[in-house]
């Protein structure tokens, strides 16, 4: 991300530089200059706000996290999945602050081993905005604001892959090093600047920093949990379904809606017609993959099972829009959906084949983040001149193997010290007995 504002800086604010030149060698020109700050603090503040506020829209998809999962586990699990999903917000939120962001996007010793240091430095000064001549056109505080949502964006991944089997507290000390570590150090890698960057690996706004990151993590962890019980028995997969697909269809709608900010802030700049045409080129494409994911899912579902599937449905608009994250501003609108149709057929048939390697993921994110993340790096190469598939596989792999392999130590150690399981007896009442009390609260467990 980083990269693309330096980039983007010089050229649309070196006639503003050179008016502050003139004014200082001619005070005839002053007025000229004034307007020239006037323009830059426009500027400034106009972009800055576009950070905000598809950074909120990021926030919301935190929301939608929580009721696509909430909808498809059991309703026995529902009070714990949703104190999960507003706990590891709030967590990576502090992470990041204290020692994540300084980490991706720090001065490191090369381009593989980043700085280390701690919490944010002050903001911006008018002075210094103005004396940049318009380089400097966005809030740093905005930037840690929009770049933490996406580290919680990767931790809610895990959260359904591992849902309705996992102690609280294990998930919780795991999203302490997955948002201050193993997130920022990958993400230092490309949009930080790191080797990976320099490679030429193209990752827009995160299919493979952010999605196929999370999936990884929650492979580690899912491998090491094991499956539900009564998932599979005898040689069979026995179906466990979700208990308020209402629920989880108003999860999918939050999450394609957030997505706009997800993928139209990491243009990183909105000031000028040649931004905002290339946000509103990003949106369309954003929107129009999502759509293809949907219908080539649920078409395939329809061919395959003589049934038209909602949760295959819904994950073939998130894998639609998994899908073009990598690179949804190069194609045109009929190629993005392309790729979200080819993204929506993919999932259906990785969904099945995880279930038949007896891999329990009671959401779908190891298909629709992990195997469509990797499909949407692969697509770059075909939708961007720029791509070069070489440079796409070895960011992927490079991807997975860290944060598979950090992941899977981190969980090996927290199960060593305190277990990642719950009780059998536990999974059978429920984690929200186990972890949240509810029986405590007759009125709300009377039914379940």
């Amino acid at each position: 991300m980083k990269e693309r504002m330096r980039m983007k800086t010089k050229t649309y604010w070196g006639g503003a530089a050179f008016l502050a030149v003139l004014a200082v060698a001619f005070p005839a020109l002053a007025e000229e200059v004034k307007i020239g700050d006037t323009v830059i603090n426009l500027a400034y503040a106009l972009d800055t706000f576009y950070f905000l506020m598809t950074g909120a829209l990021v926030m919301w998809m935190a929301a939608g996290f929580a009721m696509l999962e909430a909808g498809l586990v059991r309703s026995k699990n529902t009070v714990e999945i949703l104190l999960k999903n507003i706990a590891l917000y709030a967590i990576a939120c502090i992470m990041y602050m204290i020692v994540g962001y300084n980490i991706m996007y720090g001065d490191g010793a090369n381009g593989f081993i980043p700085g280390l240091s701690f919490f944010l430095g002050a903001d911006n000064t008018v002075d210094a905005v103005l004396k940049s001549g318009g380089e400097t056109y966005y809030s740093n505080m905005a930037d840690f604001f929009f770049q933490v949502v996406f580290v919680a964006t990767a931790m809610s991944i895990v959260s359904g892959a591992v849902a309705e089997r996992m102690k609280l507290w294990a998930f919780f000390l795991f999203a302490i090093v997955m948002t201050g570590f193993i997130y920022p150090v990958q993400g230092y890698w490309k949009w930080g600047g790191g080797f990976l960057d320099a490679l030429g690996f193209i990752d827009f706004a995160g299919s493979g920093v952010v999605h196929l990151c999370g999936a990884s993590a929650a492979l580690a962890g899912v491998l090491l949990l094991g499956p539900r019980k009564g998932k599979y028995v005898g040689g069979r997969i026995n179906a466990i379904p979700g208990a308020n697909l209402p629920l989880a269809t108003l999860g999918t709608f939050i999450l394609w809606l957030g997505w706009f900010g997800f993928n139209g802030g990491s243009e990183l700049k909105v000031s000028n017609i040649e931004e905002a045409n290339a946000v509103a080129m990003v949106f369309v494409n954003t929107n129009t993959a999502a759509a293809g994911g949907l219908v080539a899912a649920m078409t395939l579902s329809r061919l395959w099972f003589g049934k038209t599937d909602l949760t295959m449905a819904l994950n073939g608009a998130l894998a639609g829009l998994v899908a073009i994250t990598a690179e949804p501003l190069a194609p045109s609108p009929l190629l993005a959906t392309f790729v979200g149709v080819i993204g929506g057929l993919i999932v259906v048939c990785a969904i099945i084949f995880i279930d038949k390697a007896k891999v329990d993921d009671p959401v779908g994110a190891l298909s629709v983040h992990g195997v469509v993340g990797l499909w949407g790096l692969i697509a770059v190469a075909f939708t961007n001149p720029e791509g070069s598939l070489v440079a796409q596989l070895t960011g992927a792999v490079t991807i997975f193997a860290w944060v598979f392999g950090t992941s899977f130590v981190t969980w090996f150690v927290i199960k060593t010290i305190m277990g990642i399981r719950v009780s059998e007896e536990e999974e059978l009442a429920g984690c929200d007995i186990s972890d949240c009390g509810l029986e405590a609260y007759p009125e709300f467990t009377k039914d379940r």
